[in-house]
């Protein structure tokens, strides 16, 4: 019996100096550091994720709010009824319509994001190349227009691009046109919109890659005989790719669930993700089938992100 009793207590005394090594392993700096973000997450996104989620499995009812409850009990028959929906992800499928919202959403924001990489290299170039004394003023240029309210930004493009317009104006006095040209409420307006609004997107992240980029392998380059256009396609490209990523996917993911822009720029025909989540909440009230898209949306651009991210970590790990 002494035995047993010496034996557990040595055993309880070792449990708890082992309890007591791997909290001193533990680097509460770190811990901590990695919390914050944890916790922000967890309130602000999976538990959003969630209650959307619970939505669309849910059937649309005339009530406040307008869906059914999934779990139905009565304590006096003693029963317990949960009731799910898929129609509504069915229904997804089922119906073209929101099919076409995704794909004119996804062609829409690519478009509008290889545009805004193509307007923001050059910037971001120049300010990486440019002295370090003036990189802080061109940077503030950058950030400027986030001085400004977004709808009154965009409410701007709608007078420079209506057929009264200030580039209307422009063009018939240079002689350009003979008719004031119809820019507003068309693709192309919606395309100026969203590469104005996120230019900063990307020319922040491509600075970022840009400035830490060795100026001495352009230079070796040309001395070895390469041409600037090969020297920038094979260092300099490869060099940004980091920065192009990141601002690629700072602009498109925003890019696809965007409504304000093509409500205002856009014409009825510019079919987009956002705007049907807009019409299914606050028009048809149809709160069930308006979270089935914004979960279906959500699925769609979260899978690709994980899979390059996935990527990129394997490649630095080799």
């Amino acid at each position: 019996m002494s035995i047993q009793t010496g034996s557990a207590w040595v055993d309880g005394s070792g449990s708890r100096l082992a309890k007591y090594n791997f909290l001193r392993s533990i680097n509460w700096g770190r811990f901590a550091v990695l919390a914050v973000p944890s916790v922000w997450l967890a309130i602000f996104f999976f538990i959003p994720f969630l209650v959307v989620f619970k939505i669309s499995l849910s059937e649309t009812a005339i009530a406040v709010p307008p869906y059914t409850s999934l779990l139905e009990w009565d304590l006096e028959e003693a029963y317990v009824n949960l009731k799910i929906n898929l129609g509504n992800y069915l229904f997804l499928f089922e119906d073209t319509f929101y099919l076409d919202a995704y794909l004119s959403s996804v062609k829409i924001a690519s478009i509008s994001t290889f545009l805004t990489l193509i307007v923001a290299f050059p910037i971001a170039y120049l300010i990486a190349r440019s002295s370090p004394s003036r990189r802080a003023l061109l940077l503030s240029l950058v950030i400027l227009p986030f001085w400004t309210s977004f709808l009154l930004r965009v409410y701007a493009w709608m007078g420079f691009l209506k057929k009264n317009g200030l580039v209307n104006e422009t063009l018939l006095g240079l002689g350009i046109i003979d008719q004031p040209l119809t820019m507003l409420q068309t693709d192309f307006a919606v395309y100026i919109g969203i590469v104005y609004t996120y230019l900063p997107f990307m020319v922040l992240p491509l600075y970022s890659a840009l400035e830490k980029m060795d100026m001495t392998l352009l230079e070796a380059a040309e001395d070895l005989g390469a041409k600037p256009a090969i020297s920038f396609f094979l260092i300099t490209v490869p060099m940004a790719l980091p920065g192009i990523i990141a601002g690629c996917l700072l602009v498109f993911i925003p890019a696809v669930g965007e409504f304000v822009i093509p409500a205002l720029l856009g014409g009825s025909d510019t079919l987009m993700i956002g705007r049907v989540l807009w019409d299914e909440f606050f028009l048809n009230r149809d709160w069930p089938m308006a979270s089935a898209v914004a979960i279906v949306m959500l699925i769609v651009l979260v899978l690709p992100i994980m899979l390059i991210r996935n990527s990129q970590g394997k490649e630095e790990a080799v």
